[in-house]
C-alpha cells in the first residue's frame, strides 16, 4: 500500500572521492532538488594496505556525517535514502564504521552494489533527459569505481561495474604524486584490461547517445573548453591533448590547468585516464555532460518505493518466475504471515507496512531453492538471494531477505542474524518467527481454511500460540511440527507456548481474517 509521501526528501552518496548530499521538495509526484552539500572526503585514499579505513579518514567522515545530520534533523524515518559506494563495499571494518556513521547521520546507510549504482546512476540521468526512442550509453567514474551502462526510456539494458576510479588509478599508478609517460601508460593498459571482457557486447547493443554523469567528467569538459580543445561535448582528439599536456608535468602536485579546482588535482589524471581508455575501447566519438547522477536517481528510487512504484516489487516477482516458485503455496504462507503480523506487530514494536512488505518477499522466494535440490533447500534459497542483482536492493536487504528464508525451516541461523547491523538483528529474528509459523500450518499445501487462532506476546519473547484442540488432533504432522518448533525458536531466545481454544473451527481463513 502507497505510504505518505513526506515533503521534503533527501540522497545521500557515501562515494570514494566524496560525500554529496541533496535535499529536494517532493510535490505532485516531482522533485525539486533545494540544498546540495559536498565534502571531499577522499574515503577511497584513507584506505591502508589491508584494506581497513584508517582512523584518521573516519574521524572526517564522520565529522561529515554529523553536519549532514545536522540539517536532516527534523526528517521523518524513511525520507533519507542514504548509500555507500565501492570503498565501502570493500573495505574490511566497513559495518563497524556503518554502525558509528548511522549515529552520526541519524538515518540508516546502505552499501550497494556496483550494480545497483548503475541501475541508480542510470535512473538520475534519464529523469533530466527528454523521452527519444533511441539507446543511451551512461558513464560514470567515482572514485574507486566506473559504471557503464546501455539503457532507453524503459530503463536500463546492460550495466556493467568495474573496479577502477579516479582515485584508485591515481593511487595505484602515481604513487608519491610522481607523473611519467611509463606510468601514463601503464595505467592505460590496466583501464583498457579492465574494460575488454565488456567491450564486445557493448558494442554489439549500441547507442545513438553517449552521456557522462560524474564530478570528475564534468571537471574534464570544463578543463577541456578552457583549453579550446572542445566546443561543447567532450571528443577523444580533445582527450588525446589533455593526456599529452598531463604528460608533461612531472608530479601531481604540479599540475596546474583552467578551470580545474585545487581539490580536484590529486585525482584527476586517473579519471581522465579511465575516460580516455573508455573512448578508445568502445570507439565512442564524443560525449553529453550531464549534471545527474547517483543522488537524483536516489531520490526518484525513493519517491517510488514511497508512492508505491518500488522496483523492489519487480524485483522479486522476476525470481520467483525464474526458480518457479509455487505461487499458491506462497499467496497461503503470505496471507497467514500477514495474519499473524497483525496480532503481534504493536508487541513487537514492528511497523506494520514495512513488516508485511519483508513477509510477503519472503514468502514469494521461501521455496526457490527448490528448483536446485530439496535437500538444503533453505540453504539454496538463500544463497540465490544474497548472490542475484537484485534492482532496487541493497546488499543489507538482501542479507536480510536471504536470513529470513535461510531460517524458514529446521535451525534458524543464529550466526547469520549476528552477522547483520543491529538495527535489523532483532527484526529479523521475529520476522522469522511469523514465516516459520506460517509455513508450518501450511505443510499440507491445502486450500482447506485454517482454523481460527491467536497468539499473544508477552515480555517480548514469549508466544502464546491458541488453536483449536480439535483441528489439532485432526492434524498430528501439524501438532508434531509445533512442538518441534518450540525447541527451534529458544535457539533464538523466543519462548513459544501452545495452548488450545475451547472453540469450535472457524470456516474462516486467515486471509479473510485480514
Amino acid at each position: 500500500m502507497p505510504r505518505s509521501t513526506p515533503e521534503f526528501a533527501a540522497a545521500i552518496d557515501l562515494g570514494s572521492n566524496s560525500f554529496h548530499m541533496i535535499v529536494a521538495r517532493i510535490q505532485d509526484g516531482q522533485v525539486s532538488v533545494m540544498d546540495r552539500i559536498r565534502d571531499s572526503i577522499r574515503l577511497g585514499s584513507g584506505i591502508d594496505k589491508n584494506k581497513f579505513i584508517v582512523e584518521e579518514t573516519q574521524i572526517q567522515a564522520l565529522e561529515c556525517l554529523k553536519k549532514f545530520g545536522q540539517r536532516l534533523a527534523d526528517f521523518p524515518p524513511g525520507s533519507v535514502r542514504a548509500v555507500g559506494t565501492n570503498t565501502l563495499r570493500n573495505a574490511k571494518n566497513s559495518q563497524t564504521f556503518l554502525a558509528q556513521a548511522e549515529e552520526a547521520l541519524g538515518h540508516p546507510i546502505d552499501i550497494i552494489s556496483g550494480v545497483e549504482e548503475a541501475r541508480l546512476i542510470y535512473l538520475g540521468v534519464a529523469h533530466s533527459l527528454a523521452v527519444a526512442d533511441q539507446q543511451r550509453l551512461v558513464m560514470d567514474i567515482g572514485g574507486g569505481s566506473t559504471e557503464l551502462i546501455i539503457g532507453n526510456d524503459s530503463g536500463p539494458i546492460y550495466m556493467e561495474s568495474m573496479e577502477m576510479g579516479c582515485v584508485s588509478v591515481s593511487r595505484n599508478f602515481f604513487p608519491g604524486g610522481g607523473i611519467s609517460n611509463k606510468r601514463i601508460e601503464k595505467a592505460r593498459i590496466f583501464a583498457r584490461t579492465e574494460l575488454e571482457p565488456h567491450t564486445r557486447t557493448f558494442r554489439r547493443l549500441g547507442w545513438e547517445q553517449a552521456i557522462g554523469a560524474s564530478g570528475t567528467i564534468r571537471a574534464v569538459k570544463k578543463v577541456l573548453a578552457a583549453a579550446g580543445w572542445i566546443n561543447d561535448n567532450i571528443t577523444l582528439d580533445g582527450l588525446k591533448l589533455l593526456i599529452e599536456k598531463l604528460g608533461t608535468f612531472d608530479h601531481i602536485d604540479k599540475i596546474k590547468m583552467d578551470a580545474l579546482i585545487e581539490e580536484r588535482t590529486p585525482v584527476f589524471i586517473g579519471g581522465v585516464i579511465v575516460l580516455l581508455a573508455t573512448f578508445e575501447a568502445l570507439g565512442i566519438k564524443e560525449m553529453e555532460v550531464s549534471d545527474r547522477a547517483l543522488r537524483e536517481g536516489l531520490l526518484h528510487d525513493l519517491l517510488g518505493r514511497l508512492q508505491d512504484k518500488d522496483v523492489r516489487d519487480s524485483s522479486i516477482s522476476h525470481l520467483a518466475e525464474r526458480y518457479h516458485s509455487d505461487q499458491a503455496q506462497a499467496q497461503r504462507v503470505k496471507d497467514t504471515s500477514r495474519y499473524i503480523l497483525k496480532q503481534v506487530a504493536d508487541s513487537w514494536s514492528l511497523d506494520y507496512s514495512d513488516a508485511e512488505q519483508w513477509l510477503d518477499w519472503a514468502a514469494d522466494l521461501h521455496e526457490i531453492g527448490l528448483d536446485i535440490a530439496h535437500n538444503r533447500h533453505h540453504y539454496h534459497g538463500a544463497y540465490i538471494i544474497e548472490h542475484s542483482d537484485l534492482a532496487g536492493f541493497s546488499q543489507f536487504e538482501q542479507r536480510f531477505l536471504a536470513a529470513l528464508v535461510r531460517g524458514h525451516r529446521r535451525k534458524l541461523p543464529i550466526k547469520l542474524y549476528k552477522e547483520l547491523p543491529k538495527r535489523i538483528s532483532k527484526p529479523v529474528k521475529r520476522l522469522s518467527a511469523i514465516l516459520r509459523l506460517s509455513v508450518i500450518l501450511h505443510r499440507s499445501r491445502s486450500d482447506t481454511p485454517l482454523p481460527d487462532f491467536k497468539l499473544e506476546v508477552s515480555d517480548k519473547t514469549n508466544i502464546e500460540f491458541c488453536i483449536d484442540p480439535d483441528w489439532l488432533e485432526q492434524h498430528p504432522l501439524t501438532l508434531a511440527d509445533l512442538e518441534e518448533e518450540i525447541v527451534y525458536l529458544s535457539s533464538a531466545g523466543i519462548e513459544l507456548t501452545l495452548c488450545q481454544q475451547d472453540q469450535e473451527p472457524s470456516a474462516k481463513d486467515s486471509s479473510k481474517a485480514n
